[in-house]
């Protein structure tokens, strides 16, 4: 496990995970970081850089030549060996495992060397201090990169996620995580854990925005985030990734729950 110590945070952090291809949205949240003054160093990324729309190598480019921490997430890790697939843990056989293979194989054709490189050397976990709280930044759990951890999720499970990062680390006071690609935090008494949602793609909520967060303080702050759809759609069109996930940006909705709670299924 790679772990890269931040140092100290006096100011702002803004938190991002899942730019998933999506360069409209990317390119729309570095000009919210850019509005806000937070400079580059200060933006942290989850992961999964590439994934589901149409501009892998373009969208890890401009995150490349921001050189902004950034964590490896399972796509990432996959890519970086020329996997067969996304590693997203889904159920094999499911709507979702299908139309993986789709966006995985365009996304594997697209990305360089040079970039298969960098994905191999990102960290697993990011550490840093603010407002002389620890968080430990990571993908989608230390058990499992692609452990789905909900905003419903039982207690036991984020505890045993902070279990074992604490085995690794020492103790901290919050987890910043990716993944699962919807915004929450989760209060657990004593530690918190944010999950700032993804950019590249909707939540499941019928809207069409997608989302960040901005730690000051050693609280997050939650912001939705409005891009350019109409062209990533397009761009989508015209690479022929027409399976769902085109449709998803323009409905805010999934084009399978396979994966969701029951409790988080949108009610249409």
């Amino acid at each position: 496990m790679k772990v890269v110590d931040l140092g100290n945070f006096d100011t702002p952090v803004l938190l991002f995970g899942g730019p998933y291809s999506n360069l409209q949205a990317t390119q729309a949240l570095l000009q919210q970081a850019h509005d806000m003054q937070i400079k580059p160093s200060n933006l942290i990324c989850t992961g999964d850089i590439a994934a589901y729309c149409a501009h892998p190598s373009e969208t890890m480019d401009l995150i490349q030549q921001l050189d902004c921490p950034v964590v490896a997430g399972n796509c990432e890790k996959q890519l970086a060996v020329n996997a067969m697939d996304c590693g997203c843990g889904f159920d094999e056989g499911t709507t979702c495992d299908l139309l993986s293979a789709g966006w995985f194989a365009h996304a594997s054709s697209q990305v360089t060397d040079e970039q298969r490189d960098w994905m191999h050397n990102l960290p697993d976990v990011l550490v840093f201090t603010q407002s002389g709280k620890r968080f430990a930044a990571i993908h989608g759990g230390i058990t499992n990169i692609s452990r789905f951890l909900w905003p419903t999720s039982p207690e036991a499970e984020f505890r045993e996620e902070l279990g074992a990062i604490e085995d690794v680390l020492g103790a901290v006071d919050g987890i910043i995580a990716g993944h699962c690609g919807m915004q929450f935090c989760r209060d657990l008494v004593d530690k918190i854990w944010i999950n700032a949602g993804a950019i590249g793609m909707p939540a499941n909520n019928g809207s069409a925005d997608t989302s960040f967060a901005v730690l000051s303080s050693g609280k997050p702050e939650f912001h939705s985030l409005s891009y350019d759809v109409v062209s990533a759609v397009s761009a989508m069109k015209s690479a022929n990734l027409v399976k769902g996930y085109d449709v998803a940006l323009q409905t805010g909705y999934w084009p399978s729950e396979d994966i969701l709670p029951q409790e988080l299924r949108a009610k249409r």
